[in-house]
């Protein structure tokens, strides 16, 4: 018998502790070839600045695809902006193993995501941390990423100083100007909906690591020219990089290396800084769903 899960259900069984693990495998399963994924069909929904995906991908002992949503006006509705639901298959039999609500997979497989590449590409010695951005991304990579690193000071920065001030008193953090957050931060993370620059590379130490998340599409970036062109850049997926991530491909940098390939062992480039592109891929949300599950 098939189960459906919803979100409650969901928070109440997944945790970062868990899933970080979880991830780190499926990611080296993907870059040594023993997972199928395709790259996925992004279709704009008309009359609507939003677009539609499906994410398929065998995996394993199991198969299964995410339909998302992603509706940036919602934010402005009392909405998520990010919408979807998993379908998770025996890979054996293809049967129905379960169904379940992928907002809050989404959202807390893309901040694991980060964690695991702050893990392999931060200082040991990290403490001081910067997001810029306030929403649902920007509070699940605080969690997240405070079980790599103890960071002593947090720093953030959002379009709309008067969320950037809730959410720092929220977390004891300071909230100030994008470059006051960054300037001398050992790890950055860039969650916005901006489709132009608010990472800027002068203001990087050197040292230091970036997660680039919020932009994804050929023509949108967080990150200017100089924050990609002076790093070691990682991805999750050679293929989605090249379609998707408008940080490197209106930079002119390929990605350096995948996350499951350093897993495995590569050698970590020298470069002055390091980025991480996230775009998100299906193997982190059949992964956290087989661990739901």
């Amino acid at each position: 018998m098939s189960l459906f899960l919803g979100e409650e259900q969901i928070r109440e069984r997944l945790h970062y502790r868990d899933l970080i693990p979880a991830l780190r495998q499926a990611f080296v399963d993907y870059s040594a070839g023993r997972i199928q994924q395709p790259l996925r069909p992004v279709i704009a929904v008309p009359g609507q600045e939003a677009w539609f995906s499906v994410m398929p991908a065998v995996m394993g002992d199991v198969m299964g695809a995410k339909l998302v949503n992603v509706f940036p006006g919602n934010s402005h509705l009392g909405l998520p902006t990010h919408l979807a639901l998993i379908a998770l298959f025996s890979a054996k039999t293809g049967e129905l193993i379960a169904i379940l609500d992928g907002r809050l997979i989404t959202e807390m497989r893309t901040a694991a995501a980060s964690a695991i590449a702050t893990d392999l590409l931060a200082s040991k010695h990290a403490r001081v941390l910067a997001i810029l951005g306030s929403g649902v991304q920007a509070r699940s990579h605080w969690e997240a990423l405070r079980t790599v690193r103890d960071f002593d000071e947090v720093r953030i920065w959002s379009r709309n100083p008067d969320h950037a001030e809730a959410f720092a008193i929220e977390i004891g953090a300071f909230a100030g100007s994008a470059e006051e957050a960054v300037r001398g931060a050992d790890v950055v993370v860039t969650v916005t909906n901006s489709p132009e620059p608010i990472l800027k590379g002068e203001w990087l130490k050197e040292g230091a690591h970036v997660n680039a998340v919020g932009a994804v599409g050929p023509k949108r970036r967080e990150l200017d020219a100089a924050a990609v062109r002076g790093a070691f850049v990682v991805v999750e997926s050679r293929v989605s990089a090249a379609a998707e991530a408008g940080d490197l491909l209106l930079a002119g940098v390929p990605a350096d290396a995948e996350l499951g390939e350093l897993l495995a062992g590569r050698a970590v480039g020298k470069r002055a800084w390091s980025v991480y592109k996230s775009l998100g891929i299906a193997i982190e949300d059949l992964a956290a769903a087989k661990l739901v599950v």
